[in-house]
């Protein structure tokens, strides 16, 4: 049985909230899509997210945290990996084409693409670890780690969910060509933006 008390509880689901609902690269790219490609579209993608980071969580807290604290250099290769694929996907915003027929030209993220990131996603590995070494006590850990990532889902799923909506709300606002081609190189310098701490922590 989980050993996780109800205030250890109700800090981690603040934790959680205030972590999923501030800016980072899964908020900023949902927030792009929804613009782009219109909620149903992005369902895939904000799913992917969602339950990626529930693998993650699991994954960081069971066997992960460990490898990681004994080969410190693998979370470095994990953060590089990530950061390139970050400015990729910075790119892939950036170049969105025009809305065609109510709906942004391209394609969205899948589900597994989605779930896929989260694992070399560095605000998600942030996330993730720094939730599992708080608020999980060493008794009965297994459990309490699905506790916290079970938290960290139900808590992330409408905050994720917000920032596609926003996205969303914002399609009559981007209208012409023009601004969404300006929205969109903002949101993949946001994107870039994001990768500022790894990269000061790599100095």
């Amino acid at each position: 049985m989980p050993q996780i008390p109800p205030e250890m509880l109700a800090a981690l689901a603040l934790f959680a909230f205030v972590s999923s609902i501030t800016p980072g690269p899964n908020n900023t790219m949902l927030l792009a899509s929804g613009a782009n490609f219109g909620f149903r579209r992005t369902l895939p993608h904000l799913m992917g997210v969602n339950l990626g980071f529930f693998a993650l969580v699991l994954g960081a807290g069971l066997a992960l945290g460990g490898l990681f604290a004994a080969y410190p250099a693998l979370h470095g290769v994990l953060k590089a990996v990530g950061a390139a694929y970050l400015l990729y996907l910075a790119w892939k915003i950036a170049m969105s084409g025009e809305m065609k027929g109510g709906e942004g030209a391209g394609r969205p993220q899948t589900f597994w693409q989605a779930a896929a990131f989260q694992w070399v996603n560095p605000k998600a590995w942030a996330m993730a670890l720094g939730g599992v070494t708080a608020y999980a006590p060493p008794e009965n850990y297994a459990a309490n780690v699905v506790v916290v990532a079970a938290v960290f889902t139900l808590v992330n799923l409408p905050c994720v969910a917000s920032w596609t909506g926003f996205g969303l709300a914002l399609r009559g606002v981007l209208g012409t060509p023009a601004r969404l081609r300006i929205f969109n190189w903002t949101m993949a310098g946001l994107l870039v933006l994001s990768l500022a701490p790894v990269a000061l922590e790599a100095l």
